[in-house]
């Protein structure tokens, strides 16, 4: 199975909700299952199991999930496969597939009673009316703002339906969420336009930016010091504090507490891994949560995919790789002056800003992951031999070591 989660925001640019985007097959490997993928495990939700897998607490607290529910599948035992505790984050979300009919109408009341939440999508403008009973048990709706005019719609829903929720979708850049994110019809907002490049930001980098920017330097030199990578911990008491806890976890019969001693316990590459994903939670503490997040998610994806892709002996530049992926909007500078700021080596330079070396085809691969653009994370695995399975379990292990890291 392939599975990700999209991101919701609200105003504040603090994650709200999430949407779980899965597919069970590679269609393009098996193309006569997309025929019959509405059929194929009708009575189970698709993805239920990685929410099981992961928990949810993995994901931000108090946020909502919206779980993708078949026009089949919402006939199914949904309430044996979802424990009650659950049902007040997860969100089942349809599509413009059901009906108002009978059937649909009773079954989604039942599914309400049972206190689950409601979310439909992909619902176009001239079926609003034929839908009203169906929209009035909406607790959301997602609209694409590049294809209904939201002026209009905010109208239509105030009047028609108010208990609903508007979501908008397909956000594409900063400036369209900083028309819409004051407007309290629109609580909840998705697309891209979190994560895109920067072209152009400030040049002056606040002091403790400073000091980490010169550590991160300073270890990912190909043969740095230790004496010199712990004299620079030593300046923050945050990173000495979490440097002398984490050693301590994992020595045995001593307690260590000369910050030399913690280094050279680890040895140069723990401590260049520990200090890049410390440091960068660090640098994203004025930035959107979600903006940390995806760093390490990416992180620790594109490590989990080095033995499928023949790269195992490059999991350390993969893990940097997706860690800096997004440093430019850590820093607020352009990628490949940032890229500059911390020494990293030219595959993980070429394959950021080029998209070429012999990073790039996981660079890519990730990318097309995250944005759940499934054709082409199929052709992928095609052309490099790839078995589906493979992948569900680096996603899932990236998703449980982000758990056990910071919850």
């Amino acid at each position: 199975m392939l599975v990700t989660l999209i991101p919701f925001f609200d105003k504040n640019m603090k994650v709200s909700a999430y949407s779980l985007f899965s597919q069970k097959e590679n269609y393009l490997l098996n193309p006569d299952l997309q025929g019959s993928a509405m059929l194929s495990g009708a009575g189970r939700i698709d993805g239920l199991e990685v929410i099981e897998n992961i928990g949810l607490d993995t994901l931000t607290p108090d946020t909502d999930v919206f779980l993708h529910i078949g026009n089949i599948n919402v006939f199914s035992d949904i309430e044996s496969q979802i424990d009650k505790k659950m049902r007040s984050r997860l969100v089942l979300l349809f599509d413009n597939s059901i009906t108002n009919t009978d059937d649909y109408r009773n079954r989604l009341r039942e599914l309400k009673e049972c206190g689950f939440k409601l979310a439909i999508y992909k619902i176009p403008i001239a079926e609003f009316e034929s839908k009203k009973e169906l929209l009035q048990m909406m607790t959301y709706i997602i609209l694409d703002c590049k294809k209904i005019h939201l002026d209009k719609a905010k109208i239509y829903f105030s009047h028609q339906f108010p208990q609903i929720k508007i979501c908008v979708g397909n956000v594409e850049n900063q400036e369209t969420f900083d028309k819409l994110k004051d407007d309290e019809m629109f609580p909840l907002f998705e697309g891209r336009f979190y994560r895109l490049p920067v072209t152009k930001g400030e040049t002056k980098i606040e002091p403790l930016k400073v000091n980490y920017l010169e550590l991160m330097n300073i270890v990912n030199d190909a043969d740095y010091e230790l004496a010199q990578a712990a004299d620079v911990i030593g300046r923050d008491t945050a990173l000495v504090v979490s440097l002398l806890d984490m050693v301590n976890r994992i020595a045995i019969n001593s307690k260590v507490t000369s910050i030399r001693h913690a280094a050279a316990i680890l040895g140069q590459k723990e401590l260049k891994k520990w200090l890049n994903t410390v440091i960068t939670k660090e640098l994203c503490a004025d930035k959107p949560n979600e903006i940390n997040r995806i760093s390490l998610l990416r992180a620790k994806f594109a490590e989990s995919l080095a033995p499928a892709f023949g790269l195992s002996a490059k999991s350390s530049e993969l893990f940097l790789m997706g860690l800096f992926s997004v440093l430019d909007i850590i820093l607020d500078v352009p990628m490949e002056e940032a890229l500059v700021k911390v020494n990293v080596s030219k595959d993980i330079r070429d394959a950021i800003l080029k998209q070429k070396g012999g990073l790039s085809e996981v660079y890519e691969f990730m990318m097309a992951y995250e944005d759940a653009d499934w054709q082409e994370v199929c052709r992928r695995l095609i052309v490099k031999e790839i078995d589906i399975d493979t992948i569900y379990n680096a996603y899932t292990e990236t998703v449980v070591w982000y758990r056990k890291m910071f919850f």
